[in-house]
């Protein structure tokens, strides 16, 4: 009887032990959920740029390849420079792996008008159809 009562109360230990207490996983994760949603727009772009003024309408939408052009007339797609025939590389393979994804050209206002519309003509020229120009939304 008494082996019986101690078996039973070791059963009863190990299946107490097993149980796992998922209450602080699940507060871990939702702070970091909560950081990740707080920062994630502030990281679009980390260059200083200042878009000419354009029109209310935008381009949407989630697959965008953002291709920049600063004062100095440099190339960026994202915090990356590159020469221009190594952008056309890396826009052309994120678009061959999404046909749907849209090309955004998004030039500082001082860079003179030639020299996005010879990035432009050059994505054009490999065969890129949906490029855009980003702008800022007038202030009034």
């Amino acid at each position: 009887m008494l082996s019986k009562l101690r078996m039973r109360r070791q059963l009863r230990r190990k299946q107490d032990s097993i149980m796992l207490n998922l209450t602080p996983m699940i507060d871990v994760m939702t702070v970091l959920l909560a950081v990740f949603m707080v920062t994630a727009p502030l990281l679009t772009s980390g260059l200083d740029m200042k878009l000419p003024d354009g029109g209310k309408s935008s381009l949407s939408g989630q697959d965008q390849v953002v291709v920049s052009i600063t004062k100095t007339g440099k190339l960026y797609i994202g915090e990356r420079h590159l020469a221009l025939r190594h952008v056309l590389v890396k826009v052309k393979s994120l678009t061959q792996n999404n046909p749907k994804a849209q090309i955004v050209l998004s030039a500082d206002r001082s860079v003179p008008y030639g020299t996005v519309i010879k990035v432009m003509g050059a994505m054009r020229d490999i065969g890129l159809k949906n490029v855009g120009l980003q702008t800022d939304v007038p202030r009034k």
